[in-house]
This record gives C-alpha cells, structure tokens and sequence, in this order.
C-alpha cells in the first residue's frame, strides 16, 4: 500500500479517532436496553457483526501489508450500528453481510479510512434491505420470547413507520413510546437511552450542531407544515389541527430511525463537511432527504439510504464555500487598494 496514504490515513485516525470509540461506548446501553426489551438475541447478534468488523480490518491490513492498528474502532463502530438497525429476529447471515458490505464495498473499496465518501454503516444497511426487505423490514414485538439460533417461526409485523406512510396515526402510549415497547429496529426504538447517549456524544464534541440544528429542523419542521394524515385536509395552515400535528411529530421523531441517526450517524467525520456553512446545508439537505424516503419510498430506516444520496455533496459544498470566501476575500483586497491608492 503506498506510504503516503498511510501516513494520510494515520494522521486523520489521530484527529477523529476517539470519536469510533466513544460511539462505539454508546452503543453499550442501546444494546443493554435491546436485551431487556427481546432477551440475549441481540447481544449475540451485535457479537457476531463486532468480530466480523474486526476480522475485516485484520484481513485488509494483512492483504495491504500494514501495521493491524488496535485504535482504530471505526469497523467495529460500523458494525455496531449496523446491527443495531436490523430487527432482532434477522439471521446471523444477513447482519454478516451487512458489515462486509459496508466494512469492504463502502470503506476499503475506496481506500480506506478517511478516503470513503459514504458512510460505511448506510452502504452495509443499504445492501442488506435490497437483498433481504423481508427479513429486514419485519420486527418482533417486545418481551416475546426468541429463541438464540433460529428466530423464523417468531411472529413479524411492521412498524409504526409503515402507518405513517400510507396517512394514518397511532395512539400509543408516551411512554412506551420512549422506552420502544413497539415493533422496531434492535436499537431506534427507546428513544430515551437515544437521547442520553446522544448527550454524552454532543458533550464531549462528537455530535456537530452545525449538521444536528439544520437536520432537525427539517425533519421536524417539514411534517409540522405538510402533514401527511387522511384525517386533515390537502391544505390546511401551520396553526390548524394542531392536536393532530403534535400526535404526527410525536411519532415521526421518536418511532423511527430519524433520532438515532441524528446522534449515529450523520455526524461520521469523514463523511461530514469540513466547514461550518456547508455542515448546515448539509444538514438541512440530510433532513429533507429523510422526510422524502420516508413518504414516498418503500424502504424503512430512512437516514440511512438519505446518507447515501446526500453524501455525494459534502465535497462539492467545501469547495463551493472555499471558493466564496476566496472571492469576498479578493473583493475586500481590491476596495482596500483602491482606497489606499485613491489620491486625496
């Protein structure tokens, strides 16, 4: 492998590296709750995708001929959320396939670490929904009982995410709302242990507001002013039906994968933006994009295939602020020669 990408490689590990670890610490009570909530399924599942994640690295740092670095928990990182957005009755072999997608199509494939423009765990969920939507897309409720080896005869429904697709609403409870007592992904479900380690994350500087502000706002101003419900009219003003709104966004933002994402994932360092102007369009773009797969697209878990799309511009939108800033800079030289050249 040459030298110069590896030294490239290494000195963005020492940047951003920390950052894998702590998600990968943050993963640990998500994991803790989705045990409590289906038994110790997901725990060997989350296993299985850990050490197939550091297998890979292991693997490409031998095929590559360099130095196996043990710092280095992006694949691990990867893995984890990988797995944790599948349900808990998904085969072992779907959640293998999925961190080898994503761990060697969406980050050695392009060079690896610091050199992938999407985000790895998006490209290995992404290639799992394609290839198996049924195993993917179906949940088991909470508190049934699944057995450790083979899940298939557990009974699966959708989601809540299914409902608010074709128009309609729920009426579940808050709570069991916040702790995920509802057919979701292992990991989205209990949005209270979400927040929580989305805190840790935002304090100790892992989570930008320059992408979460914008993001969030789009995706919950956007239901609030266009509500997709059967029960409201085509049109109907933001202060109308507000009931029905609150109801809306109550689900929209805590039962699908939009929270988890905000703190998971769309803040992936080397798929961000390098700059604060382009982090909030950035984020306003990931937040619209979201919205729009979860309306009109027939897959589930919506911020992951939003990722994909939105991640071809993070480049595009650095260059385009460079290049702004270069230009207000040049304009601001001439009128300060002008003036100090100016006879008086």
């Amino acid at each position: 492998m040459d030298e110069r990408l590896i030294q490239q490689q290494e000195q963005e590990l020492a940047k951003t590296g920390r950052y894998y670890l702590h998600v990968c610490l943050m993963t640990i009570p998500l994991l803790c709750m989705a045990c409590f909530l289906y038994g110790l399924r997901p725990l060997l599942l989350c296993g299985a995708a850990l050490l197939t994640g550091n297998l890979c690295d292991r693997l490409v740092s031998l095929l590559r001929r360099r130095v196996y670095r043990a710092g280095d928990f992006s694949n691990e990182s990867f893995a984890l959320i990988i797995a944790l957005l599948m349900p808990a009755t998904v085969d072992w072999y779907v959640v293998i396939m999925a961190v080898l997608a994503g761990v060697l199509i969406g980050k050695e494939v392009f060079g690896g670490y610091g050199s992938y423009p999407f985000n790895p765990a998006a490209v290995g969920y992404a290639v799992a929904a394609v290839s198996w939507p049924e195993q993917v897309f179906r949940y088991p409720q909470p508190y049934i009982n699944i057995p450790l080896w083979d899940a298939t005869g557990v009974p699966v429904s959708s989601t809540i995410s299914d409902t608010l697709r074709s128009g309609g609403i729920l009426n579940l409870n808050a709570l069991a709302v916040v702790l995920g007592e509802f057919a979701a992904p292992m990991g989205t479900g209990a949005a209270l242990v979400i927040l929580a380690c989305g805190l840790f994350l935002l304090v100790r500087g892992r989570v930008r507001l320059s992408v979460l502000i914008p993001f969030m706002i789009a995706v919950i101003g956007i239901p609030w002013l266009f509500p997709h419900l059967n029960e409201l009219p085509a049109f109907s003003w933001p202060w109308e039906f507000i009931r029905q709104r609150i109801y809306l966004e109550k689900y929209t933002l805590l039962s699908g994968t939009a929270l988890f994402g905000a703190f998971f994932l769309i803040c992936e360092p080397v798929t961000m933006p390098n700059r604060t102007s382009s982090r909030l369009i950035y984020g306003a773009a990931l937040g619209i994009a979201t919205y729009a797969f979860r309306i009109f697209s027939p897959y589930q878990s919506a911020i992951c295939f939003a990722l994909l799309i939105v991640g071809a511009i993070p480049e595009w939108l650095d260059l385009i602020s460079h290049r702004t800033e270069r230009i207000r800079f040049m304009k601001k030289e001439e009128q300060r020669l002008a003036k100090s050249t100016k006879p008086e």
